[in-house]
């Protein structure tokens, strides 16, 4: 609260009324790294998606609801959680439009609001006269103790496991860039700069990228970054193939200069860059074309990936086996469990790090989706009821995402119902067939019907796509009831299937897995697509009430399970083997059957 008190002091002295702290770095990312987060520095909230707004006399946060709970459970005293979404709570927009007065000032940092959201405001704050003040980093001024900017090294991935070449996927741009008859595109989003020129970084914790910003033209591709971060064989490699390396700050001054038709994507380029164009350029304001090719996997990349979710499986199959014996014999804890898994992971060649950071969670704790333990909720785990887990790693051959939500003992006849039907819906959706150019709000019900039929639900996204070692959420493609404009499902695509339950106060049950998404058939109705999982890590058994399943989702269940135990048992013990054939033996209607 003093943190409040001094931005709001800098405020006044600037003749400012309100103030906008997003969780956006200078890239519009969706993680970042520690010098950008001054939202959580100002509000408590430590959750990945949040924006605080400051008034002379109000503060409040927008979340969504993955992060409702601990929202309310970490936010300072004084702050108002918005839940985003939910009926009757304002948009941002809305809730300035009513709180400021006419010809008052809104401020933010220009450079960590994307030039989409600085748009929609400067909209809707017009019909008040109400001036946008974009050049003081207020929040910045308050947090003294601010980390500096990350400098980590970075690494060339192999052209095999990439599947193609930098000078290949650089002219592919430019081919986009002739049919928009563009002359330069910016890039601002940090995986697309990375998967373009076949590097990986360090600068944000859990996802492979490094800060820079890039520009293609018609001649060449300038990226502006820390220099001292490529060793120098990578900067000889990327001048070969005509990428020039320029000052990280002189991206402003760069686009300052340009002229012709540029391209950029306001949902990722700031508005502080976009504002640095001059009133000569003609702004083909678009999505990136690089969001949907690297959506897409080529074959490297898919083969490389299954090998990584082996390698994953592995640890976490064995992590689940150590978890059965151990649990109610020896102490363990959400963090030491974390820690126990994070063992088995390293074990697998390749292994970099986890994909973003672990939820272990026992209990009444699996109702929050994004719980994170620490050292005053560290829960001890007893054998009973479910612990969900969810975690993933990076492998030089790709990034896993996987939730199971364990079985550590007997389960009341309400943990086993929403074990089940969560699982029916995870099965369903891993089993759909779709014509091509279907988009994820279709397939959505899939995941959520056995729920919606006991009167259920889940408060979040059912899939999201996942990088090739890069951020393990990326887009363009979604499953959610809410992605009617989002880009259809393609082949080569890989996305999360992970519907849940969360009942506050008692416990939380989610089934996630990664889907590859295939060519199915063609008939005189088009091409038809379908999924495969990647994710190889059995379900226990013990949590299924076997009659809330339908025939063919016990038989959808029994296929997941004995392909789980054809692709792991030849990498395990005979121990192993023998707890992994019983724990994927198949399940029946009924006993008699």
């Amino acid at each position: 609260m003093d943190r409040l008190t001094e931005l709001r002091r800098e405020m006044n002295s600037r003749g400012i009324f309100a103030y906008i702290v997003p969780t956006d770095d200078f890239h519009g990312s969706e993680y970042v790294g520690a010098h950008f987060l001054l939202r959580e520095y100002l509000s408590g909230f430590t959750g990945s998606a949040g924006t605080l707004v400051v008034t002379d006399d109000e503060a409040a946060l927008w979340t969504d609801g993955r992060y409702f709970i601990q929202a309310q459970r970490e936010l300072h005293s004084g702050i108002s959680l918005m839940k985003s979404g939910v009926r009757g709570v304002p948009k941002i927009e809305e809730f300035l439009l009513e709180k400021m007065p006419e010809n008052s000032v809104l401020g933010f940092d220009g450079r960590v609001v994307t030039a989409s959201f600085a748009k929609k405001l400067g909209n809707v704050l017009s019909a008040k006269k109400i001036t946008l003040h974009t050049c003081d980093d207020l929040a910045g001024m308050v947090v003294r103790d601010r980390p500096p900017l990350s400098k980590e090294p970075v690494f060339a991935l192999p052209e095999s496991v990439c599947g193609r070449s930098r000078r290949d996927k650089i002219a592919d741009i430019r081919r986009k860039l002739s049919e928009k008859n563009a002359d330069h595109l910016v890039v601002s989003a940090l995986d697309e700069i990375a998967w373009t020129l076949g590097l990986r970084g360090g600068d944000v914790e859990y996802n492979p990228v490094f800060l820079a910003f890039m520009i293609v033209e018609r001649q060449g591709v300038k990226i502006f970054a820390e220099r001292s971060v490529f060793s120098e064989k990578i900067i000889s490699e990327l001048k070969s193939d005509g990428v020039e390396i320029f000052p990280y700050d002189e991206i402003y001054s760069a686009l300052a200069s340009l002229s012709g038709r540029v391209w950029i994507d306001t949902n990722s380029v700031s508005f502080s860059l976009r504002n640095s164009l001059p009133d000569t350029c003609a702004v083909i304001s678009e999505r990136s074309p690089i969001v949907l090719m690297k959506s897409v996997k080529n074959e490297s990349e898919t083969a490389a990936e299954k090998r990584a979710h082996l390698k994953d499986g592995l640890a976490v199959t064995r992590f689940m086996m150590w978890l059965e014996s151990a649990v109610g014999r020896e102490k363990i804890t959400e963090i030491s469990a974390s820690e126990k898994l994070e063992e088995f992971r390293k074990a697998g060649e390749g292994y970099l790090g986890q994909s973003f950071a672990p939820i272990m969670a026992f209990g009444e704790h699996g109702a929050v989706v994004h719980y994170s333990a620490d050292a005053s909720t560290n829960a001890e785990l007893a054998p009973r009821g479910f612990l969900l887990s969810d975690t993933g790693g990076h492998y030089l051959d790709g990034t896993t995402d996987i939730t199971r939500t364990f079985v550590l003992g007997e389960l009341s006849d309400e943990e086993k119902r929403a074990y089940t039907l969560v699982l029916a819906g995870h099965l369903e959706l891993l089993h759909a067939e779709f014509p091509a150019g279907v988009r994820g709000s279709t397939l959505d019900y899939a995941a959520r019907e056995p729920l919606w039929k006991a009167h259920l639900d889940f408060d979040h996204g059912t899939g999201h796509g996942v990088g090739f070692l890069l951020n393990v959420h990326e887009g363009p493609q979604r499953i959610s009831r809410n992605a009617v404009n989002d880009e259809p499902l393609r082949a080569g695509m890989i996305t999360s299937d992970e519907p849940g339950l969360y009942l506050e106060g008692k416990f939380g049950v989610r089934h996630e897995s990664l889907l590859l998404c295939e060519k199915s058939d063609s008939s005189e109705f088009g091409e038809f697509l379908r999924f495969s999982p990647l994710t190889l890590v059995p379900f226990d058994p013990r949590g299924l009430e076997i009659s809330l399943l339908q025939p063919r989702q016990i038989r959808y269940f029994n296929e997941y399970q004995q392909l789980v135990f054809e692709k792991l048992s030849p990498h395990l013990t005979s121990e192993e083997t023998v707890w992994l054939r019983e724990k994927t033996r198949p399940v029946k209607l009924r006993e008699t059957e």
